[in-house]
C-alpha cells in the first residue's frame, strides 16, 4: 500500500504482524533501559524487586525491564520474543492479559518469599510464565494445536526449567513464581473455555 501524498509505501500493521511488533517493542524498551543503565552513574537495577520492603514493590512492574548487563538481557531476549510471539499470535489482548498476570504473580510472589537484602531483576520470570502458559493452555483447552505449540515450546525452551532449582545469584523465586503465573493465566483465561 502507498500513501498517495508522498508516494512512499506505508507500514500496515493492521494484519498479522501487529502482535509481533508489540512484543518486539517491549523487548526494544528493555534494551533501551539497559543501554541507558550502562551509562556511569545510573542505578536502575535498584528499582528491582526487594522482598518485603515497601519501596521494593516498584520492582513488580520495573524488574522485567532491568537486567544485570547485556549477557543477562541477551539470554532473555530470544525466548521472550519467541514465546511471547507465540502467545501474541492469539491476539494482542491475550498477550497483554498473560503478560500482566504472569508479571503480577511473579513479582508479588518474589516480593513475598525472596530472601531479605536481595534485589531481583530480569524478564526471565516472564519467560518462565510464557513457557508454562503455552504448556498449560493446551491442557485446559483440550485443543490439539495448543498442545502442539506447548510441546514445541517445551522442546525448544524446556531446558530453562533447570532455572527453577536454587542457585546462588539466580532468582529461582522469580522463575518459580513466573512459572506459576503462567499456569494461573492459562487457568483463568482458558479453563472451561
Amino acid at each position: 500500500m502507498t500513501d498517495a501524498a508522498t508516494d512512499r509505501p506505508e507500514l500496515d500493521l493492521s494484519g498479522w504482524a501487529r502482535p509481533f511488533v508489540v512484543v518486539a517493542a517491549l523487548v526494544a524498551a528493555m534494551w533501551a533501559v539497559e543501554l541507558v543503565d550502562l551509562l556511569p552513574g545510573t542505578r536502575f537495577d535498584t528499582w528491582g524487586i526487594r522482598p518485603r520492603q515497601a519501596e521494593g514493590l516498584v520492582g513488580v512492574g520495573a524488574a522485567p525491564f532491568l537486567h544485570d548487563g547485556l549477557p543477562h538481557l541477551v539470554s532473555n531476549t530470544i525466548p521472550f520474543l519467541v514465546l511471547g510471539g507465540a502467545i501474541a499470535a492469539s491476539g494482542i489482548v491475550r498477550w497483554v492479559q498473560v503478560t500482566l498476570l504472569v508479571a503480577a504473580v511473579c513479582g508479588v510472589g518474589t516480593w513475598l518469599v525472596g530472601p531479605g537484602g536481595t534485589t531481583h531483576i530480569g524478564a526471565s520470570g516472564i519467560v518462565f510464565g510464557y513457557l508454562t502458559y503455552l504448556l498449560a493452555r493446551g491442557l485446559f483447552e483440550h485443543r490439539a494445536a495448543y498442545l502442539l505449540v506447548g510441546a514445541l515450546a517445551l522442546f525448544l525452551y524446556g531446558g530453562v526449567l533447570w532455572g527453577l532449582l536454587p542457585r546462588p545469584g539466580v532468582s529461582w523465586q522469580g522463575h518459580a513464581f513466573g512459572a506459576l503465573g503462567g499456569v494461573v493465566a492459562a487457568r483463568l483465561l482458558h479453563a472451561g473455555a
